[in-house]
């Protein structure tokens, strides 16, 4: 036994200095400065850290940072500190030895990633939300901090996912889930395109391994046509270069299975029917880097004399760059075989950020410089925007960071025709926020294509946007639904924030002067009654309201405080009879007073149309229409606030702002539309849609503003906006889509959302 397990030893030995020779022979091969002493120090302390400890395969486990830092070095091109930072990355977490330690023996930056790798090791995916959403924040603060933690880290998981097949199943599952959620996208975002690709690949092998399979065998029973296809199409292209005097070479480039199965699933379509699966590249050495872009465009001139090109599939990423570095000319040209094929033109500069990462060349880079500030460097300004003021929701913030980081991108213009990259889906605000804080707080909207939209209109690429700014604009809290930005988003809630902080603090001030006025002292039990009294639960909520203004400090909060003596309830009845000027009737208790005269003079607020242009506002919250039961409250603007009377936020005035209520009644006649949503729900049927919107557009002549259906499992479902206008109009549409055969139920609702159930 004893002489298995010294041959065994001898075995690990000779393997583990092997692996460490190879790490050395490409690290010399490489551009870096040669700082070999300290590699190998790192490798000797990071040995004897893990020595007698082995990885579930059964191998020594300091196999995996020897592999994580050959990763790093020969597959992304980093230097000396990353190297040494992979070789001891799992040091701290596995063994008795602390950032401190590794601080002492190798310096503060190697620490600082170790560091870095330590917080955000294990998984992503945590039991809760809120832990997955905290282990993805640290993992984005650490590479704020230093770009190299996330890419060796990105190395670390690349050797985790090939070595993945000793892992349980459930384990490989875990891991190539998380894998393609967050590191093949993040790979795709730092430039790493070759690993992005391996990545998706593996975990699409653990996740898929049947049709990982299928596709790989089709692949390997498509190879010779491909190949012939590839000689024949690129034999002219040769002899046309050869004629340039290009120093190039080009290559056969295959789509990855993960790709193909990702169309075959978008499109629905068998793998026979992808015809993109072959594309080809040609790499080149320019004579001088001043050249390149125009070479890239002569070798696209001297193509088109051999082939057709697609007119729509022309991809110019030369002159305008992705954010992450990437540049090559993309062009689909018709081969002789009736096959589009696409064509990659990149010189060998771009080919190798393109392969190797754009963060690679930054200036992290050892014995490297920087002078313009880099699309990458943009990109963590935007991580850090996020971070400063995330989301608090631990859901919303893995959505806002999985939408901003690694969305697909649009090119939008300026009027100057400037060009700014923003991610897909963008809107006018997003794009406004993202030029300047002041712009995007003050956006009314924008022009389009010279084609006036509102600030939540999307943006497409190529659009030319200008946006339109109002110094009476403010931010408001609907705003959060329109932006999808990070940026615009954290802004958005830092205004509202720094607003509502300001209102608590101007509330806090009037409670303070009212508590003084009636000799009443400022504590917490004291502010407590007031809060009872206004149904807010909490003080900073008190402090709110009345710092915005929605109501204020009046007799009924000087009751809390001096009912309890009788000469306390004497002023109150005096300050009553004060305010009716001469009047022998007395205030009733909740110190009401005859708050109409302030609008009309009359008893009864007549709503009409009038009065909504000029003072009357229609509450948001159950939205009115002439024939609903109403009543108004007057806001400090001195505008009447119209509500249903049964609406929740009414019942809530109702009681605490007695002195603001008015009677309210209908005078619009039928000279006004206002919106209504309508909710249906029915057996679904061929044709239910045109039978509804039939009767609603054909036979009652009203407009459709919104429609949205949805039918599952033979029962259809239909949120539509109209405008009506009164309650007369609502009640004839509801009888007449109530006697369609399939109909179940129709509702008036408040919002076009989905109603919840009795």
């Amino acid at each position: 036994m004893d002489e298995n397990r010294m041959l065994q030893e001898q075995q690990d030995e000779e393997l583990i200095n092997n692996e460490f020779q190879d790490l050395l022979t490409a690290y010399l091969a490489s551009k870096h400065r040669k700082r070999i002493e300290v590699i190998t120090k790192a490798f000797t302390f990071a040995k004897q850290a893990h020595r007698g400890i082995r990885r579930r395969s059964g191998e020594p486990y300091i196999l995996h940072p020897i592999a994580v830092a050959k990763i790093a070095c020969s597959e992304i091109g980093l230097g000396s500190t990353s190297i040494c930072a992979a070789l001891l990355h799992d040091v701290v977490e596995d063994t008795e030895y602390t950032v401190e330690d590794i601080g002492n023996l190798f310096g503060d930056k190697i620490a600082q990633i170790v560091d870095g790798l330590t917080k955000i090791s294990g998984g992503i995916f945590g039991d809760r939300a809120s832990a997955q959403a905290e282990n993805f924040k640290k993992l984005l603060l650490t590479m704020n901090d230093d770009i190299r933690v996330i890419l060796v880290k990105i190395a670390d998981r690349l050797h985790n996912m090939r070595t993945l097949g000793s892992m349980m199943p459930n384990k490989q599952y875990k891991i190539a889930g998380e894998t393609l959620y967050i590191y093949a996208p993040l790979a795709n975002r730092l430039g790493l395109n070759r690993i992005k690709g391996e990545l998706e690949d593996l975990s699409f092998k653990y996740e898929h391994p049947n049709e990982y399979a299928q596709i790989e065998e089709k692949l390997r029973m498509t190879q010779s046509e491909r190949e012939g296809l590839f000689n024949e199409f690129t034999s002219p292209i040769k002899t046309q270069l050869d004629k340039m005097g290009i120093d190039y070479r080009i290559m056969a480039r295959v789509k990855s299975p993960y790709s193909i199965w990702n169309k075959m699933q978008l499109k629905q379509i068998p793998f026979d029917e992808i015809f993109d699966i072959l594309a080809v590249r040609i790499v080149f050495t320019p004579n001088s880097t001043d050249d390149e872009v125009q070479d890239c465009y002569d070798i696209y001139v001297n193509l088109l004399k051999l082939y057709t090109p697609h007119p729509d599939r022309l991809r110019d990423w030369v002159t305008q760059p992705k954010s992450n570095g990437y540049q090559s000319l993309h062009v689909t040209l018709m081969s002789n075989q009736g096959r589009w094929v696409e064509v990659q033109i990149r010189s060998e500069r771009m080919d190798a950020i393109a392969e190797q990462g754009f963060a690679a060349h930054w200036k992290y880079k050892e014995g490297g410089g920087h002078d313009d500030e880099s699309e990458l460097e943009k990109w963590l300004r935007t991580i850090k925007d996020i971070l400063d003021d995330p989301q608090p929701d631990a859901i919303d913030f893995l959505d806002t960071i999985k939408m901003n980081l690694f969305a697909s991108e649009i090119l939008v213009f300026t009027p100057k025709g400037e060009f700014k990259s923003m991610p897909q889906g963008s809107t006018v605000l997003d794009f406004a926020f993202s030029i300047h804080t002041f712009l995007g707080s003050h956006c009314i909207g924008a022009k389009v294509n010279h084609k006036l939209v509102p600030i939540s209109y999307k943006l497409q690429s190529g659009d030319q946007v200008e946006i339109l700014t109002s110094n009476s604009q403010h931010v408001q809290p609907a705003w959060i639904g329109f932006a999808t930005t990070a940026k615009a988003k954290s802004k958005i809630q830092a205004i509202l924030r720094r607003e509502e902080r300001l209102d608590q603090q101007k509330g806090e001030e009037i409670v303070v002067q009212f508590l003084k006025e009636i000799n009443v002292p400022y504590l917490p039990e004291n502010v407590r009654k007031l809060c009872v009294l206004h149904e807010m639960s909490n003080a900073e909520m008190l402090f709110s309201s009345l710092g915005k203004g929605l109501f204020s400090l009046d007799e009924n909060d000087r009751n809390v405080f001096l009912a309890k003596s009788g000469s306390g309830w004497k002023r109150i009845v005096t300050f009553g009879l004060m305010k009716k000027s001469g009047n022998a009737k007395t205030a009733d208790k909740s110190g009401d007073v005859d708050s109409t005269k302030k609008i009309n003079g009359k008893q009864t607020y007549k709503i009409t149309p009038e009065s909504i242009e000029k003072e009357c506002v229609i509450a948001s919250c159950c939205k009115p229409i002439p024939g609903d039961e109403v009543l108004g409250i007057i806001d400090t603007n001195n505008h009447v606030v119209i509500h249903k009377r049964q609406c929740h936020v009414a019942a809530k005035l109702k009681s605490s702002f007695g002195n603001r209520l008015v009677a309210a009644d209908w005078e619009t006649g039928k000279s006004l539309f206002f919106t209504v949503n309508l909710y249906i729900i029915g057996i679904d049927e061929v044709g239910m849609l045109n039978q509804i919107t039939d009767i609603i557009s054909r036979q009652l002549n009203v407009n459709i503003h919104k429609l949205y259906i949805d039918s599952e499992d033979g029962i259809f479902e239909a949120r539509i906006q109209l405008f009506v206008h009164d309650v007369a109009d609502v009640k004839t549409l509801i009888d007449n889509l109530r006697h369609l055969k399939n109909v179940q139920k129709v509702v008036r609702v408040d919002t076009f959302e989905k109603p919840i159930d009795d």
